[in-house]
Parts: C-alpha cells; structure tokens; sequence
C-alpha cells in the first residue's frame, strides 16, 4: 500500500498524513484552517445555543490541527537551518505570549458578554488573521515527492530523530499543563488567595516565552546542542515538578521558574531538531506527528497527576510526572552510550 503521488507530480494531492499536515509546506493550510476556525466559532457565536457549545470547540480543535504544524513547517521552510533555533524561539515566544494573554482577554469578554461574545471575537480575530496570512505570508511551492509506503512512514516515525524530540516536546507540555492546572490547588492548599496563585502561573507562562528565543539563539551560535539543549531542559523541567511538592510561596514560585524554563528550552530545541533531521518534502508530516505528540502530553500529564492525585496526594502526583520526565533524561543517556545517533545541532 501506498501513499500518494511520485516524485514531480504537481502536489494537488499528497501523500502525507494526516492531511492537514500534509499542506503545511503551503500557506494554504493556514488560511484553511483559520477560515474553518472562524466558522466553528460563528456557529456558536451566532445560534447562542450552549447545547451546540460541543460542536464549536470540536471545530476549532479540529481547524487548529491543520493550522499549528503548518505553521511550524513554514517557519522551518522559510528559514536556513543555521537560524531555526532562533526562528522556533520566536515562533514558541509568541505562541506562549497567546498562551498567557487568551485566557485573560477571553476571561473579560466572558464577564463583559458572555460565551456569545467571546465567540464572536474569536470570529472575527480568525478571519482578520486569515486575512492577513494571505498578503504576509509568502508563497511556499510544494516540493516533489517520492512514494512513501505505510512502512517506510512507520521506520521513519520510530527513528530517535524524531521519537526522542517528540517524546520531550509531550512532557513539556504535560509539565506545562500540569503546572497551570495544579499550581493554583497547591497554592489554595497552602492557603495563598487568587492573585498569588494566578502570578504564579502568569510567571510560568512568562518563564516559558522569554527562555524560547534565547534558548534558540543559544543553539544557532553553537554554545549548546540539540540534544544536550533537550536534555537539560528536561532535568529542569523535573527539578520544577519536584519543587511543586514543596509546601507554601516558596515552592509554587519555583516549580513556575523551574517548569516554565525547562519548557522553554527543550520546545525551540525539540522543533529545530525535527526540522533539521526531517526531509525537506516531508516537513508538513513530520511536524504534524510532532503536533500529535504534543497534544498526548497536553492531554496526558494533568491526567497521570489527577489519577496519582486521586489515589493518594496531589504531591504523589506532581512526583510521578517529575519520575516521568527524570526517567526520560535518563533513557536519552542510554541511548547515546549504546550507539543511538545524537540529535544532530
């Protein structure tokens, strides 16, 4: 069985999947995606029925499957490989500045209007985005292809080229989601009102944009590598889930910084290392696998501390991810010493 179409077809089809991966080599994919989140968004906007809420969010999640890895592989496409770790970092800053500044601005629609408001808004700034993309974004032809079996995706998806950037980039965002989830409970636990709690995770989110671009810059001049990058961005990461057990101001501060930096580094870093061991023709699959990856760890690591959590401590539970994530270090190390190819910088 095979996907797609031979090496100089005219890239109408793809054999990349899923689809909406496949056709991030073009801005297409953007347009599409944001046009289709702005119509998912009009359909609640406009019926102000709480019964179609579902439907909305199911179609905007859908929409930004085809949107995210398209515009993580147009920033690789668009950007020699001697600058991707900077290119990412401002990538992952800004998408971290949307992180922290959305929930606030749709926290304030909602009090000001309502859910019809805050759908309204995401309406009109999908569209407005959209708009945008078309005259700002250059065009990015799409590249030949040769045929790629079932196999072949299956041997490339299991490489440690692509298994231990993706496996990293999960438990960051497992970290990440953990973080802003949890951190507040821990702080109501230690009896801390709202406003410190909320710094807290403001500062996560904070700790997340500004390490980005430097952590980016860092592997452009060559003072770190991809893979020793990742690997200490891990350890931190786990240092932070480990300094969330510890009671009071002191420890929510330092798992925010702690987490916060360690997602930061391995995010630009895990990106740069797809981009660079990907083929060229195969940015928009790679990176949409990567996405998919992302989004377990998004899904999975407030779960695994909920579950741990449930059955004993929400210490217990920040424990297990941080166990987790040290484990993941640790099997990186393994790897090296048994021969694994290193992630190349």
């Amino acid at each position: 069985m095979t996907l797609g179409l031979n090496e100089g077809d005219s890239g109408n089809v793809t054999d990349d999947f899923p689809v909406p991966a496949a056709l991030a080599a073009r801005p297409l994919a953007e347009r599409l995606g944001l046009l289709a989140f702005a119509a998912a968004s009009a359909l609640f906007a406009f019926a102000d029925n709480t019964s179609l809420l579902w439907a909305a969010r199911l179609g905007q999640g859908a929409a930004a499957s085809a949107f995210s890895p398209a515009a993580s592989a147009l920033v690789a496409r668009l950007n020699p490989v001697a600058k991707h770790g900077r290119a990412f970092g401002s990538y992952g800053f800004y998408k971290s500045i949307g992180y922290t500044a959305g929930p606030l601005l749709g926290g304030a629609l909602v009090v000001g209007g309502g859910l019809p408001l805050l759908f309204t808004a995401m309406t009109v700034l999908a569209a407005v985005v959209a708009a945008w993309a078309v005259v700002a974004v250059p065009a990015v032809p799409p590249l030949p292809k040769v045929r790629q079996t079932v196999v072949d995706l299956a041997k490339r998806l299991g490489q440690g080229s692509f298994l231990r950037p993706t496996t990293a980039l999960a438990l960051a965002t497992a970290a990440l989601s953990a973080g802003v989830g949890f951190l507040p409970v821990t702080g109501a636990a230690a009896h801390l009102g709202p406003v410190a709690t909320g710094a807290a995770v403001s500062l996560l989110a904070v700790c997340t944009a500004l390490v980005q671009p430097r952590a980016g810059a860092a592997l452009d001049h060559g003072r770190i590598t991809t893979a020793t990058g990742i690997s200490a961005g891990l350890a931190v990461t786990a240092a932070g889930l480990a300094a969330a057990m510890l009671p009071g101001l002191t420890g929510l501060l330092l798992a925010a910084i702690l987490i916060g930096a360690g997602t930061g580094m391995i995010t630009p870093l895990g990106f740069a290392a797809l981009a660079t061991a990907s083929p060229a023709e195969r940015l928009g699959q790679t990176m949409g696998a990567a996405e998919l990856g992302r989004e377990l760890g998004d899904a999975g690591g407030p779960l695994l501390v909920a579950a741990v959590a449930a059955a004993t401590t929400l210490t217990a539970g920040f424990a297990a991810l941080a166990a987790l994530t040290a484990a993941a270090v640790l099997a990186s190390r393994v790897g090296d010493e048994r021969g694994v190819p290193r992630l190349r910088p």
